[in-house]
């Protein structure tokens, strides 16, 4: 008797990676100027990170805690919605329960007045510092694995 082929995840293809990065390039396009810079603030990145995962040239998967901000603030159409999420769990079929479809989908935006440091690199840090403790914090709300 012969062993049991093992399973192997599926393999993610350029291509379907590429399909849900074209939806979300197509829908940054067509957004007001300053969308790729509000989306790298509540992502945490920079401006380039945008770049990149907007990008379908660049094989490089969006990470899936990055789908609902990015369903959050590039207000995708119903349509694009569901084409961009549909993409996702084609190219991602391991991680096509998006938070957006769970716990993480109760959340909402917060405004805060914080200090101004008098230095660009310094108010940079510190709003990474705290997006970074509400993200950290934000996790401790969802169930256990």
């Amino acid at each position: 008797m012969s062993a049991a082929p093992a399973l192997r995840p599926p393999r993610q293809t350029p291509a379907a990676i590429a399909a849900y990065k074209t939806i979300l390039r197509d829908a940054l396009d067509r957004r007001p100027s300053g969308m790729r810079k509000r989306l790298a603030e509540a992502l945490g990145k920079n401006r380039s990170f945008v770049s990149q995962i907007a990008n379908p040239a660049y094989p490089t998967p969006i990470p899936p805690g990055h789908i609902d901000a990015i369903l959050d603030i590039c207000h995708f159409s119903p349509t694009e919605r569901a084409s961009f999420l549909a993409a996702y769990a084609s190219a991602h079929p391991r991680r096509a329960a998006s938070a957006s479809d769970g716990p993480a989908a109760r959340t909402r935006p917060l405004a805060l007045r914080v200090p101004d440091l008098g230095h660009e690199a310094k108010n940079r840090e510190f709003d990474r510092l705290v997006q970074d403790l509400v993200t950290r914090l934000a996790r401790l709300a969802e169930p256990p694995a």
